[in-house]
This record gives C-alpha cells, structure tokens and sequence, in this order.
C-alpha cells in the first residue's frame, strides 16, 4: 500500500505494479534470465508531473556505444562489486549517469529479473518514487547522449504509440514522445507498466512502422 513519503504519495496505481512485478507477472512475455548471465538494474523512477499525473525518467544512450547505441533506455547499469543489492546498483548508476540524488528517492521494490539475450544481461527493474526531485543532468557523456521526464500522460497518448518491426523479424511497442523513440525492451517494460497499472489507453496496434534506419544496423 502506498504511504506519504517526503512531498507526494506515489499513485495507487504503482502498487499494482509492484505487486504484479514481485510475483513475476509484469514481464510474464519477456525470457527468463539463464545461468551465467551478467547481473545489471535498472531504475524506474516515476514522479509527479508539474502539469499533473506523473511522469518517468529516461535516457538516450549515446551514439558511439558498442551496444544499443542512440537507443531509449532507464538509468542503470551493471552490478558492481561495491553493490549489495539491485537497488544500490539502480541508484549509483542513476547518480553516475544524470547526477540523481538518491536521498530523494523512495525505492518501492524490485522487481522480478528478465532477461537481455542479446548481451547474455539479467536485468533487475527497481521500482521507485520521486518524493523529493532533483535536478537531473548528463553527467558521463560517454555513456549518455540525453535525460528528460516524460510525462506518462503523453506516453499513453493513442498519437504517440505504434507496433514497431524490425526486419529480423522483432515485433513490439514504440513511443514517439519529446523526440524520444522508444522501442525494443524499453518500450516492453514501459508498456507492461502502463497496462497493468490501468492507466493505459487503447491505440492502434496494426499501425506498424520499421524502426528506424539507425537501428538496423
């Protein structure tokens, strides 16, 4: 259940998120971690809106990554060994990457790990709510190209989703929001919570588009 924390009550609506993601039924669709994998988290930091609701923070990796360069993601990470759980890992990458100050952070829970079988990753989604905001910035360029909140109202907007394909045969959610294209596990997670918090809006899922050119390659 949600309590005061700081200056705002996370929405009820997160609860039910929580809940569905600690039984493992959030990102029921997406592969189980396998023996080996690399441990890594990710923050889903959710906070209240200036214009109302509330909205969730995101990232743009940066161009000239290895892996998943240009591609929308949550702050976070790979476990370090200073680390003791998923939540430190969370909050110190989210602290590297934009500066985030954890103290302001009411961290809900973890969620159930999913995997990344592309990069052999387990990733960890920590659930959290921003009681007391900070400002937010790229601090390691390297990494990030890009930080915004983006308001949940707009990420449930009909206008701003589509099913996006991938010529290798990839099939899943897409936002286009604040110049932001989301897609791939990204979108997957975002859409996951959207829906099982109940605050999604039904849009057109046979409006497919290929996602694009700078990710096919």
């Amino acid at each position: 259940m949600s309590v005061p924390v700081g200056d705002a009550t996370p929405p009820p609506w997160l609860d039910t998120v929580l809940d569905a993601g600690r039984r493992g039924d959030l990102c029921a669709g997406w592969p189980r971690p396998e023996q080996g994998s690399k441990a890594s988290a990710i923050l889903m930091l959710f906070g209240p809106n200036d214009d109302g609701g509330e909205d969730v923070v995101l990232t743009e990796r940066a161009t000239n990554l290895r892996k998943h360069a240009g591609q929308v993601s949550f702050p976070g990470g790979g476990v370090e060994p200073q680390d003791v759980t998923f939540t430190d890992t969370a909050l110190r990458e989210a602290n590297e990457e934009i500066g985030l100050v954890p103290e302001g952070v009411h961290v809900m829970g973890e969620l159930q790990p999913v995997a990344l079988p592309v990069t052999n990753y387990e990733v960890c989604p920590v659930l959290a709510w921003w009681n007391v905001p900070s400002d937010i910035s790229v601090l390691d360029p390297v990494e990030v190209a890009r930080v915004a909140r983006i308001s949940v109202r707009d990420l449930v907007d009909p206008a701003n989703r589509h099913t996006v394909t991938h010529p290798r045969g990839f099939k899943g959610p897409g936002f286009e929001v604040d110049g932001f294209y989301i897609w791939g596990f990204t979108a997957f997670v975002l859409d996951a919570v959207l829906t099982t918090g109940g605050v999604a809006r039904s849009w057109n899922r046979d409006d497919e588009r290929q996602v694009p050119d700078r990710f096919l390659s």
